[in-house]
């Protein structure tokens, strides 16, 4: 299993996010909420009496880049895990543990955010026009296993870019949810570096990294997303996508493909690995 370098991070990015929405998603709809239990003070406030929640039935349950939405027949919760968070389905709950901070106890079970950093939130908002939402929500690219993940529009924030290809990837302002091990991925099966500046990848290569993208977060939706530290699907179970890594935490052992050492090197405030032979700039 791939070693997380000191000084690294890893949150849930859209795979994480996708698996959890799966695992409530047929659990939650219908469910009507009971009580609602609060722990410590989150990244965000959840922004009205939790009393409001009490008798509100949960109507479909969707997601935007890392955020999901859990709507209501009157107003969404606006879920984010933030740096270390899970949510869970709990059908025969126990007593909230001291990184449990947000319960909602409803007639079929207890859906509960588990977040020993408290980097993520709850937040009700009237609807997804709510100031609020547009703020959250507003910014972020296009969803990438969608069919608004276009060539075109790629092709066109690719040539207009002096960034990082990595950096870009990160941002979620072209794409959304991109995270650091799927992006480190999906350049090395596109033999692209990290550090290449976006608007030197021509079209050939620009074509196999929308591509890759696609493949890799399909796959790790598939594997369960990715556990490095804390994430669990809301059954519990671990992710197994960083099981199959190519060079994400690979740092030193030999590239499966032609031998050379993988390499690490910090963009910004994260690591990206990669082959120096494999990939050019």
């Amino acid at each position: 299993m791939p070693v997380v370098g000191k000084g690294s991070t890893f949150m849930p990015e859209l795979p994480e996010v996708e698996v959890t929405r799966r695992g409530i998603a047929t659990a939650l709809v219908g469910a009507r909420i009971r009580a609602v239990v609060l722990g410590k003070p989150l990244r965000w406030p959840l922004g009205c009496d939790p009393a409001r929640l009490v008798g509100r039935v949960f109507t479909a349950v969707g997601r935007r880049g890392k955020y999901l939405l859990l709507e209501l027949d009157e107003g969404c919760l606006i879920v984010h895990l933030g740096m270390s968070g899970s949510l869970r389905w709990l059908v025969q709950p126990t007593e909230p543990g001291p990184h449990d901070h947000f319960d909602a106890c409803t007639d079929r079970g207890t859906l509960r955010l588990h977040d020993p950093r408290r980097f993520g939130a709850v937040v009700h908002v009237a609807s997804l026009q709510d100031p609020m939402a547009c703020k959250l929500l507003g910014g972020l690219g296009v969803e990438p296993l969608s069919d608004d993940f276009q060539m075109r529009n790629w092709l066109l924030a690719l040539r207009h870019s002096r960034q990082a290809i990595k950096q870009l990837l990160l941002s979620g302002r072209v794409v959304v949810g991109v995270g650091n091990i799927y992006a480190c991925e999906a350049l090395y099966r596109t033999g692209i570096r990290p550090s290449t500046p976006a608007l030197r990848i021509g079209p050939a290569r620009a074509h196999r990294l929308h591509a890759a993208i696609r493949e890799v977060l399909a796959e790790a939706v598939n594997l369960g997303g990715s556990t490095l530290r804390d994430f669990a699907s809301a059954h519990g179970h671990a992710g197994e996508f960083q099981r199959h890594a190519q060079v994400y935490g690979r740092e030193g052992l030999p590239c499966r493909v032609c031998g050379t050492q993988v390499r690490m090197e910090r963009q910004g405030q994260r690591s990206s690995f990669f082959c120096p032979r494999c990939q050019r700039p």
